[in-house]
């Protein structure tokens, strides 16, 4: 028996469990305090063009870029399908027009990789990292239309600020902020089409989506039409002039007033507790005490190589103990699986494995809704569940 084993056979059952054991990557836990009582306002059966209808959604618009600090040139729009719905969007109606060059570090980015190349057809550059690192981004032709994620939400690796992006590119930036918006700060002068979903950092509910747009991309939108045709809602101008009403609330498809009221509910939290700053502070809490408790303790790792780009909301971790990195991947992911069954048994941690086009590991959701005492309660049962699995 190795001192590694040797010490894991001597874990104690932790006695304290998190309040709230919620670490998914999405949809993510409820803000602290939540309760469906907070939706009672919510003008359900009532038409989303209705007038109570349209000021519940510019509300939502409105409170959204107070929190974010969105420039006042920028169209801010919801619509539908989630963060995906709305980076589709994006790059249907704005990509085409010049070089493009498509930046990925994870899954997600890989994937608007393949809709670009495979399914729009643009010869575009791709640059590609492993998971764990980010790719150089000085060496990017930023004169190109160019697609990157800012916070790769299963690889935990984000953007450690936008000084690799020139003031004075000739491209478009088109951003998918979902794990990042109100935990980071995005830079908004160097985006031009930003998104995300309510279901992430603000624990909102899934299959809505926000789509921010600088003047560039307005400009662009208006002077350029795609070669393919474009679905109804992906359509974001009429006549060469884009449609206003959408990023005023008047969206293209029906909106759930359930999901838009507890949108609301969780920025006016977030308003309340003292706005983006606040958000901020309390995804950096979380994440820095799974940090310390990483330091301190031999058979993990944080799968980010480089501190800088170590993500606070999508926390990633691998596996370094010896007996489990000398597994094949199969093994490795089954031991994984115990790990986490054993927690979600505990009712100490739900879905906290590490996403299933990632190396295997552990995915542990930090955003500003998850409360830093449930991180450190978490931790001994990691501890306990490794020993469990290793005992397996």
């Amino acid at each position: 028996m190795t001192a590694q084993e040797a010490a894991a056979a001597q874990q104690v059952r932790p006695d304290v469990r998190p309040a709230n054991p919620n670490f998914s990557s999405g949809p993510c836990a409820k803000r602290p305090g939540w309760t469906l009582h907070n939706l009672n306002d919510a003008p359900l059966g009532r038409s989303h063009r209705a007038a109570i209808g349209k000021a519940k959604l510019a509300k939502a618009i409105n409170q959204t870029r107070q929190i974010l600090g969105v420039p006042d040139d920028y169209r801010i729009g919801i619509v539908p399908a989630s963060d995906t719905g709305a980076y589709e969007m994006a790059m249907w109606t704005i990509l085409g027009a010049r070089p493009a060059t498509m930046v990925a570090w994870e899954s997600f980015g890989a994937g608007w990789v393949t809709d670009v190349v495979k399914q729009l057809g643009i010869e575009a550059e791709t640059v590609i990292a492993p998971y764990g690192e980010l790719p150089d981004m000085t060496a990017i032709d930023w004169d190109s239309d160019v697609c990157f994620t800012w916070n790769g939400t299963t690889s935990g690796v984000k953007m450690p600020n936008g000084e690799a992006i020139p003031a004075d590119r000739a491209g478009l930036t088109l951003c998918d902020a979902t794990s990042a918006a109100f935990a980071q700060d995005l830079p908004w002068d160097k985006l031009d089409a930003v998104t995300y979903s309510w279901q992430k950092v603000m624990g909102g509910e899934a299959a809505h989506g926000m789509l921010i747009l600088s003047p560039r991309a307005v400009e662009r939108l208006e002077s350029y039409t795609p070669s393919w045709p474009l679905p109804k809602i992906f359509r974001l101008t009429k006549g060469g002039k884009l449609i206003e009403g959408i990023f005023k609330g008047e969206t293209i498809n029906t909106p759930s007033m359930l999901c838009v009221e507890d949108y609301l509910d969780t920025l006016g939290w977030g308003q309340e507790i003292g706005g983006l700053s606040a958000l901020k502070a309390r995804a950096d809490a979380n994440a820095q005490a799974i940090f310390d408790w990483i330091e301190k303790t031999d058979w993990v790792a944080n799968l980010a190589a480089d501190p800088a780009t170590r993500s606070n909301t999508s926390v990633c971790l691998s596996i370094v103990a010896p007996k489990v990195a000398a597994m094949d991947e199969a093994n490795q992911r089954a031991f994984v699986k115990t790990m986490t069954s054993v927690l979600e048994a505990e009712s100490v941690a739900y879905d906290i494995g590490g996403y299933r086009d990632a190396p295997p590991g552990l995915r542990i959701w930090c955003g500003a809704t998850v409360e830093t005492a449930d991180v450190e309660a978490l931790l001994p049962w990691l501890d306990w569940a490794f020993a469990q699995a290793l005992a397996a």
